[in-house]
């Protein structure tokens, strides 16, 4: 019998209605993509990375996994600096919403700290008092996840930074190839840990990265040939 009350079952529905937020926003910039015949990312993505990336994060201290916390903890600047931009271009931005959203943003860079480095601490005491070789397996798992989110990190520092060079919400085709390495890597860390919600949940984005760069291939080859004809 589920009891409704239990934080067990209401922690498990924050991580999958977080999940169903964080990794669906990929499946409406595909059908977005398909309607448009190129690949591009409509603002609803951004709303949708920042509610599912705090949900996930309060699940992820649920569970005490470190990946998770560092994946979804620090991300909400990126986010924030991409609708400044798409509201400034529809001219939506005004001082009070600008600063509104930088001042949400730093009490939850505050808080993600607090939170990613209680998980750390309640985590490596945690391995401590497992066996040696399970001790240092299940560290080398966690490594490798964190390498993963150093990669997703990489890709959305490469997407701010040609955001804020151009003054408008933009994704190079390096984000979509760095988007795939690193999920491989946290897919292998996450099933390894049995994190299964955020392990499923990037398995799920995989075709959507494959079909972004063929979009992108194929849009580059549309112009080519258009160039080529001219």
């Amino acid at each position: 019998m589920i009891h409704f009350l239990d934080w067990s079952f209401i922690w498990q529905t924050i991580g999958v209605v977080g999940a169903i937020i964080f990794f669906g926003r990929f499946y409406i910039q595909w059908i977005w993509s398909e309607k448009l015949g190129r690949s591009v990312i409509p603002i609803v993505f951004w709303y949708m990375s920042s509610i599912g990336s705090i949900l996930l994060l309060g699940y992820g201290v649920y569970i005490l996994s470190p990946v998770g916390v560092a994946s979804y903890g620090f991300n909400l600047l990126v986010y924030a600096r991409n609708l400044i931009h798409i509201w400034r271009k529809q001219n939506k931005l005004t001082s009070f919403r600008y600063y509104l959203t930088h001042g949400l943003v730093l009490l939850a860079f505050i808080i993600s700290t607090v939170v990613v480095c209680y998980v750390f601490y309640k985590k490596f005491f945690h391995v401590r008092e497992m066996a040696r070789l399970h001790a240092v397996q299940y560290s080398f798992w966690i490594f490798l996840g964190l390498v993963g989110q150093i990669f997703f990190a990489l890709r959305f520092l490469i997407q701010w930074l040609a955001t804020e060079a151009k003054r408008q919400s933009v994704i190079p085709s390096i984000f979509w190839y760095l988007s795939l390495f690193a999920s491989f890597l946290q897919i292998i860390s996450y099933a390894f840990q049995k994190e299964w919600l955020y392990a499923i949940g990037l398995l799920t984005t995989l075709f959507i990265y494959f079909r972004n760069i063929w979009l992108l291939k194929k849009g580059k080859k549309v112009l080519s040939e258009s160039n080529g004809s001219n």
